[in-house]
C-alpha cells in the first residue's frame, strides 16, 4: 500500500484517470507508486491499471486494443523482484509486458534510461515497434506536452522534458550498453543470443545503476549455455525465478480430447496442472506438429524443457548428480580464471593438458586441466582468453608448480606455436610427444575416442571431476543432426576438450615409457 496520503490519493485516482488530463507532476506521482497494490484496484498494481488506461497494443487478430494484463503478466507482477529471470513457453505476451512495464517507468520517473536487448536485429525492431506504438497512441496532450519525444537514432526514443530514454538494441551489437547508466534492463531470449552471451551479459550488468531492475527472459534452448546457467544459479545469486508453462495462455486450446483415449501421462498432467480436455487436445496437436521440440517450445516443467534441444553426448544423469556434490575451489587465481581444488603434493606425479586458442577477447578460451596422474583426479582448471607466449608461460609455470608435470598440448592450429614457445623460450623439458612430435594431435578418428573415454570416466568415477564449469560444458555438448558433436551455439567446449585430451594422454603415459634418445620420457605408441 502507498505510504502517504498523497500516494494513497494518487493510487485511488488511477481508477478514474483521464489520460489526456495528466501533467508532469501527476506522472511523477504515479512513478513513485507503480508497484503499489491499492485495495481499490482489486489486486492490480498501479502499473497494471496505468497500462490499461494509457497503452495500446496490436492484438493477434490485428486490432489495436488497451493493454490489459493476462495471467502471465499478472503473475509476474505479483512475484516480481529487483532482479528476475523468466523461463516461459512461446508467445505468452511477456516481452510486450516487459516493454510496457519499463515504458511506464521511463515516462513517469525523470532521468530513467531503459535498455532492451533482443537476440536478433529483427526481434529488436519488433520490440521497438511495440514501444513506438505506445508513444504514438498516447493522448495528444501528453505527446505534445511532458512526453514530447525526439529520436536520436532509429532505435532510441528520448523524452527531453523527463530527461529519460528508451533504447532497443541487438545482442550482436558489441557496443550495447556501453557508456550508459541503465535503470531498467530487459534481456530478451537470452538462450538464443549470438557470440558469447555470458560476456555480453556481464558487460550489460556493469552498466546497471544501483537499484536497477533486471529481467532475463527466454524460452529454453537445451541444456548448457548462459540462460540455463543463470536459471540454475538463481537461488545462489538472489534472482527471482518465474516459470510460465504453456497452459497459462488462455488461447492454447483445441478440440477436446476423448476421455477414453487419455494416457496415464495425460491423466497425471490433468490432475497436477488442473487442465481440461481442450488443453489436452492442444497438447496432442503441438506434440504432433513440433515432435521432439514440443517440450522446449511449449514448456511444462522447469527440467524437461531444457532437455529437449540437442542430443547430449554425455550422460546427463551423471552430470546432474555430480553438480549437486561438486565442491567449490579452495583457491582462485588470475581473477578467477584459474581454479584450484587440490594443491601439489610432494612425491606425486601430475599431468597438465591444454586446449589452446588464439588469445583474443572474442571466440574460444584457452583451457588447461591439472590431473593427478595416478588417480585422474582433477586438481585445477584454467580457462581464459590468452594465447601465444602468455599462454606458454602460464602452462609451463603451472606444470612446474605441480612437480614438473607432464605437459600435454593439443598441437592443432594455435597449439604448434604454443608448443614451440614452451620448448624454446620457457625451456620446459617434460613435454608429451606422439611419434616423436611434441603435443597431442586431435583427428577425426581420435576425437570420438577421447570423448568416449571422458564419458566413461564421468559415469564410473564422477568424483574425479571437480569443476562446475566443466560440468556445465559437458551438459551443453551435443550431437547435431549432421552427426558432428560439439558445444551448442553460443557456448564453449574448451574445458571439455582439455579434459578429454588429458585423460587420453594419461592412459597412454600409464601404459609404459620408453627412451627416445633425447632423454625425454614419453609414452610408447
Amino acid at each position: 500500500m502507498p505510504g502517504t496520503k498523497i500516494e494513497m490519493a494518487a493510487a485511488e485516482r488511477t481508477r478514474f484517470i483521464r489520460p489526456e488530463e495528466l501533467d508532469r507532476a501527476e506522472l511523477e506521482c504515479f512513478g513513485a507508486i507503480l508497484d503499489s497494490h491499492p485495495f481499490s484496484l482489486g489486486g492490480r498494481t498501479v502499473a497494471m491499471a496505468l497500462a490499461a488506461k494509457l497503452l495500446l497494443v496490436r492484438t493477434r487478430e490485428g486490432w489495436t486494443a488497451p493493454l490489459k494484463a493476462n495471467a502471465v503478466q499478472r503473475a509476474f507482477e505479483r512475484h516480481r523482484g529487483e532482479r528476475n529471470i523468466v523461463l516461459k513457453a512461446r508467445q505468452m505476451g511477456f516481452t510486450t509486458w516487459a516493454a510496457a512495464r519499463f515504458f511506464l517507468k521511463t515516462i513517469t520517473r525523470p532521468g530513467t534510461m531503459t535498455l532492451e536487448v533482443a537476440h536478433t536485429q529483427e526481434a529488436a525492431e519488433e520490440i521497438f515497434r511495440i514501444v513506438h506504438r505506445f508513444v504514438d497512441w498516447l493522448p495528444e496532450e501528453l505527446r505534445l506536452g511532458p512526453l514530447k519525444a525526439s529520436r536520436s537514432n532509429v532505435r532510441r526514443i528520448v523524452f527531453p522534458e523527463m530527461d529519460s530514454q528508451y533504447c532497443v538494441v541487438s545482442a550482436a551489437d558489441r557496443n550495447a550498453g556501453r557508456g550508459m547508466t541503465v535503470q531498467n534492463l530487459h534481456c530478451s531470449e537470452l538462450a538464443r543470443w549470438p557470440g558469447d552471451p555470458c560476456e555480453t551479459l556481464a558487460g550489460l550488468r556493469a552498466a546497471m545503476a544501483p537499484g536497477a531492475e533486471l529481467i532475463l527472459e527466454s524460452t529454453p534452448d537445451g541444456m548448457g549455455g548462459c540462460f540455463h546457467e543463470q536459471w540454475q544459479k538463481a537461488g545462489e545469486t538472489g534472482m527471482v525465478r518465474h516459470f510460465f508453462p504453456w497452459w497459462m495462455e488462455r488461447r492454447y486450446r483445441a478440440k477436446a480430447a476423448d476421455p477414453a483415449t487419455l494416457t496415464e501421462e495425460e491423466s497425471k498432467l490433468i490432475k497436477r496442472a488442473d487442465l481440461d480436455l481442450e488443453q489436452i487436445g492442444f497438447r496432442r496437436r503441438i506434440r504432433g506438429d513440433f515432435r521432439g521440440l514440443a517440450r522446449q517450445e511449449f514448456a511444462e516443467d522447469e527440467q524437461s524443457c531444457f532437455l529437449a534441444s540437442g542430443d547430449s553426448v554425455f550422460e546427463l544423469a551423471a552430470i546432474e548428480a555430480r553438480l549437486l556434490t561438486a565442491p567449490p575451489p579452495t583457491l582462485l587465481r588470475f581473477n578467477g580464471q584459474l581454479e584450484i581444488w587440490l594443491p601439489p603434493v610432494a612425491g606425486k606425479q601430475y599431468l597438465v593438458s591444454v586446449d589452446p586458442a588464439g588469445g583474443g577477447s572474442e571466440g574460444d578460451y584457452s583451457a588447461a586441466q591439472v590431473l593427478d596422474l595416478e588417480t585422474a583426479l582433477q586438481c585445477a582448471e584454467f580457462a581464459g582468453h590468452v594465447g601465444g607466449l602468455e599462454l606458454a608461460r602460464l602452462i609451463t609455470d603451472l606444470a612446474r608448480e605441480y612437480n614438473q608435470a607432464w605437459l600435454v598440448v593439443e598441437r592443432n592450429n594455435h597449439g604448434s606455436g604454443v608448443l614451440a614457445l614452451a620448448e624454446s623460450v620457457c625451456k620446459y623439458p617434460r613435454i608429451y610427444r606422439q611419434s616423436g612430435q611434441p603435443g597431442w594431435l586431435t583427428t577425426s578418428i581420435s576425437r570420438p575416442a577421447v570423448l568416449s573415454l571422458l564419458n566413461a570416466g564421468l559415469v564410473e568415477n564422477p568424483e574425479c571431476l571437480q569443476s562446475r564449469r566443466l560440468l556445465g560444458e559437458l551438459r551443453g555438448f551435443v550431437r547435431g543432426t549432421d552427426g558432428k558433436s560439439g558445444a551448442r551455439p553460443g557456448t564453449h567446449d574448451d574445458r571439455v576438450m582439455a579434459m578429454a585430451i588429458g585423460l587420453a594422454a594419461r592412459a597412454e603415459i600409464l601404459t609404459g615409457y620408453r627412451d627416445q634418445g633425447s632423454g625425454t620420457r614419453m609414452p610408447a605408441r
